[in-house]
C-alpha cells in the first residue's frame, strides 16, 4: 500500500528546543517581575515572596530596634574635665577640656549609675555624667568596689529611668546580645549587636583610657563589638534587659568582648540603695588557683596558692603565709567551680571560717575571722 511506502515528516528539533527555552525565559521573567513588585501576583499561581525566613529576620530586627529605643535614654556618658597647658606659653591660662572616657547606665531613679571601676579609678579627679539629651551632672559620690571592676556613681537628678535588670544565669550561648556605649569616647550611644559567644570566661581586661588591667573571673563573652569608651555600658538581651556590664577590651582580642554578669552586680546595687554603702567580707590574701593538672605536675594539692598576705588582715592574724595552698574552706574543696572568692563573698563580716592549708608537705587547719573590706 502507498501509505506504507510513504515517508514520515522530519522533526524540527531546533524549533522544539527554541520553544522550550523561550517558555522557560518567559516564566522566569514573570516570576522575577512578581518578586520585584512590577506585576501583581493575585492572578498567578506562583510561590509567595515573603518566606518564613524573611519574617524571622524582620522580627529579630524589630526586637533589637525596640530594645534600643527602650534603653538608650538610660545610658549615659562618663566624662572628665582636664586642664590643658600651652607648652609654648607657660604663662597662658590653662584651657578646660571635657572628654568622654566611659559609659554608664541608670539603675535607680535616685540617680544611681553603674559603670566600671577603671573608668572612675582616679580618686583625685572630678567626674561628670552626661545623659543622652545632653544634660550634664557632676558626680556627688562614687563607690568603687574593691573586688569587681565595678563602680556606682551617684548624681543629683530627676526624671531618670532605671533599666530593667535581667537574669544572667539564664543566658544561653548563641542568644542575641546588644551593647550600647560611647565608642572610642567620641561616638555616643553606639549600638553593636552579636551573640553570647561563651560563659564563665576568665580574662585580664582593661582599656587604654585608664591604662589599667585587671584579672576578672566568670565573664560573659560576646562578639558584639566593645571598644574603648564602651566600658561600663550595658549588655542587653533582646527584651532590653541588662544581662551584663561591658568591660572594654582584652589584649590581642578581635571580635571578642566581655561583660560582668548582672547577677553579680544586683546584690551590690541593692545594698547600696538600701544602706547607702556596701560591706564586703575579706580574708586578706592574693592568690592564684592551682588546677588539678598543674597540682599533679608540681606535686602539690589543688587549691588557692597564696601569693601575698595583707598585713594585719584576717589571714595574717590566722597564721597563713605566702606559699601556702588553701585546699578547703569550711570543708568545701577549692576548685574551678568552688572559687575561694565566691565562698568568702557568701560569708558574713565577723564570721569564723575554718581553713585547711597545705604547707611543706603537711596539712594544717586554722581559723580566720573575716573582716570588712573598706571601699576604695
Amino acid at each position: 500500500m502507498d501509505f506504507l511506502n510513504s515517508k514520515l515528516p522530519k522533526l524540527n528539533l531546533s524549533g522544539i528546543f527554541f520553544s522550550i527555552a523561550l517558555g522557560v525565559l518567559v516564566a522566569v521573567g514573570i516570576y522575577q517581575a512578581q518578586v520585584r513588585g512590577l506585576i501583581p501576583a493575585g492572578n498567578l499561581n506562583l510561590p509567595k515572596v515573603q518566606t518564613q525566613e524573611t519574617r524571622i529576620i524582620v522580627n529579630e530586627e524589630n526586637a533589637v530596634i525596640s530594645a534600643v529605643e527602650k534603653t538608650s535614654p538610660s545610658v549615659v556618658a562618663i566624662g572628665v574635665s582636664r586642664r590643658i597647658l600651652n607648652p609654648f606659653d607657660p604663662f597662658a591660662i590653662p584651657k578646660k577640656e571635657d572628654s568622654t572616657i566611659g559609659t554608664g547606665f541608670v539603675v535607680s531613679p535616685k540617680g544611681i549609675i553603674v559603670t566600671n571601676k577603671h573608668v572612675v579609678s582616679d580618686t583625685g579627679t572630678r567626674f561628670s555624667v552626661v545623659t543622652k539629651d545632653g544634660q550634664k551632672y557632676e558626680t556627688k559620690r562614687i563607690y568603687r568596689d574593691p573586688v569587681l571592676d565595678l563602680a556606682l556613681v551617684q548624681i543629683e537628678a530627676s526624671g531618670l529611668q532605671a533599666l530593667d535588670l535581667g537574669d544572667s544565669s539564664k543566658l544561653k550561648v548563641g542568644q542575641t546580645a546588644i551593647a550600647i556605649g560611647n565608642a572610642l569616647g567620641k561616638f555616643t550611644n553606639t549600638i553593636t549587636t552579636g551573640v553570647v559567644s561563651g560563659l564563665g570566661r576568665k580574662v585580664v581586661a582593661g582599656d587604654p583610657f585608664s591604662g589599667l588591667a585587671e584579672s576578672l573571673d566568670d565573664l560573659i563573652q560576646t562578639d558584639a563589638a566593645i571598644n574603648p569608651g564602651n566600658s561600663g555600658g550595658p549588655l542587653l538581651n533582646s527584651l532590653g534587659e541588662v544581662v551584663g556590664v561591658n568591660v572594654a577590651t582584652t589584649e590581642g582580642a578581635q571580635n571578642i568582648g566581655f561583660a560582668i554578669p548582672i547577677n553579680v552586680v544586683k546584690p551590690i546595687v541593692n545594698e547600696f540603695l538600701e544602706k547607702g554603702s556596701v560591706s564586703r567580707p575579706f580574708l586578706g590574701i592574693r592568690y592564684r588557683f592551682i588546677s588539678k593538672d598543674v597540682a599533679i605536675l608540681n606535686e602539690i594539692p589543688q587549691g588557692a596558692y597564696i601569693q601575698e598576705v595583707v598585713e594585719d588582715g584576717p589571714a595574717k592574724k590566722a597564721g597563713i603565709k605566702e606559699g601556702d595552698v588553701i585546699t578547703k574552706i569550711n570543708n568545701e574543696t577549692i576548685s574551678q567551680e568552688n572559687k575561694i572568692s565566691e565562698l568568702i563573698s557568701k560569708s558574713n563580716i565577723g564570721q569564723k571560717v575554718e581553713l585547711e592549708i597545705w604547707r611543706d608537705g603537711k596539712t594544717l587547719k586554722v581559723t580566720a575571722i573575716l573582716e570588712e573590706l573598706p571601699s576604695e
